[in-house]
């Protein structure tokens, strides 16, 4: 074990300010560290959230660093999963279920973000049919406030409250995932899209493959990209022209402002999912770099009106505007995820590195969205307060609960979960 300085976050739109960062590499080393460590602790991933859900003024306890050591257990044909260590990144792990001939339901954009990180915070990526990446969790093995391990499995209670635990509770050290045969995709690119039919075929068009990103600055005449996701043994070939837009024929119609290699194989090209569904190459820089991200969580029901209220900002959130994508996700019954009960279109926003600004902007932003009750991405920046944070996510008050009895003493609470009402303040809890 060794204790080096912290740090910040990726995208450095964050700085820790945490006393002491303990790398650890094993469970044996994660108990130690939670039982001699003064005060409270948290646990730190791949560093890829952009606001301080994963600080601390006390001690973090980083588990990337265990052996990739995972394991396919096919004791239930019926639920094929594959154990894994929590810091494992999506990418290493999804190389290493294709070479088996094994495969993830769906995949974020990055694959450079670790499991238990991605799951902590309901990351997720697109299409109708697909859950966040959380619903593929089947058992999460961690450590508590004593340094002891606890086991919850699916089905057991308080699952749905822990699997987005935000960290709240614990130190995870492993999960279990759903898995299923291995598939591919090819992705292809449209662009020419008519605003006019985003907004009144939204549903349709997010359903029309396995995994659809729309992609725009809200001023164009058009929608500048949308990425079809197709399983190609699963749907019939993508057509050329398709609601309004027309297939591209690059085969590597790229972002603006991103670095073309660092992009999967566009263009029609099948190939394994794990070189399809996410936006990027594990072996580049995930997405912009200097970048602040935000991610609003809506009703698909309402996808066209709250978009419309969007595009109403268009003028002022395009100065400040890398991309905003467009993706899908499948209600679940995971307490504090942002589909909970509700199939979700996700509007986010990946901004230039202008804080301030961004910062100015958010309340007025939310506020247009408010009217669809919008559940903000855990990770990312927003200005919700506990209030508002109580008002759209209903089981807040029952996960809050859950994590009080695991941890009374309020050890893997923090300033960020006490601001949004997700764990109880307490004075003894910085002793």
């Amino acid at each position: 074990m060794t204790t080096i300085d912290v740090g910040s976050t990726w995208a450095g739109t964050h700085r820790f300010g945490a006393a002491a960062l303990v790398e650890a590499r094993s469970v044996g080393e994660v108990r130690e560290a939670i039982r001699h460590a003064p005060g409270r602790i948290k646990a730190l991933g791949t560093r890829h959230s952009f606001n301080d859900l994963a600080d601390t003024e006390g001690t973090l306890i980083c588990v990337t660093d265990f052996p990739d050591s995972p394991l396919v257990d096919l004791t239930s044909p019926a639920d094929p999963t594959v154990n894994a260590p929590a810091g494992m990144r999506y990418g290493t792990l999804g190389a290493w279920l294709q070479a088996r001939g094994w495969a993830l339901h769906n995949t974020g954009s990055l694959p450079h973000i670790s499991i238990a990180g991605a799951t902590a915070t309901g990351t997720h990526g697109s299409g109708v049919g697909n859950g966040c990446q959380s619903t593929a969790l089947r058992r999460l093995e961690f450590v508590d406030a004593n340094g002891e391990m606890r086991v919850v499995r699916r089905g057991q209670p308080g699952f749905e409250g822990l699997a987005v635990g935000l960290g709240a509770f614990g130190v995870i050290t492993e999960v279990t995932l759903g898995i299923q045969p291995t598939y591919d995709v090819r992705q292809d690119v449209y662009t020419g899209m008519p605003w006019e039919a985003l907004l009144e075929e939204t549903p349709q068009i997010l359903a029309d493959a396995y995994s659809v990103s729309i992609f725009t600055t809200w001023t164009e005449d058009t929608v500048q990209q949308v990425w079809r996701k197709s399983g190609v043994h699963r749907t019939t070939p993508p057509p050329d022209a398709w609601h309004g837009a027309t297939r591209s024929a690059e085969s590597d119609a790229r972002l603006v402002g991103g670095d073309p290699e660092a992009l999967t194989p566009q263009g029609g090209r099948p190939g394994p999912w794990i070189d399809r569904l996410p936006h990027f190459r594990l072996t580049h820089t995930p997405s912009n770099g200097a970048e602040i991200q935000s991610e609003y969580f809506v009703p698909m029901e309402a996808a066209g009106e709250a978009l419309a209220a969007v595009r109403d900002l268009g003028d002022r959130i395009a100065p400040l505007l890398l991309v905003s994508e467009l993706r899908a996700v499948a209600a679940d019954d995971l307490w504090l995820s942002g589909a909970y009960q509700r199939d979700a279109l996700t509007i986010h926003f990946t901004w230039g590195p202008h804080p301030a600004e961004v910062a100015a902007l958010l309340p007025d932003l939310e506020a247009v969205l408010a009217p669809f009750d919008a559940r903000p991405h855990w990770g990312k920046w927003h200005a919700f307060d506990a209030a508002a944070i109580a008002r759209v996510h209903p089981r807040l008050a029952d996960a809050r609960a859950l994590f009080e009895e695991l941890d009374p003493d309020g050890r893997f609470a923090n300033d960020h979960l006490v601001r949004l009402g997700v764990r109880a303040s307490r004075a003894d809890s910085r002793a």
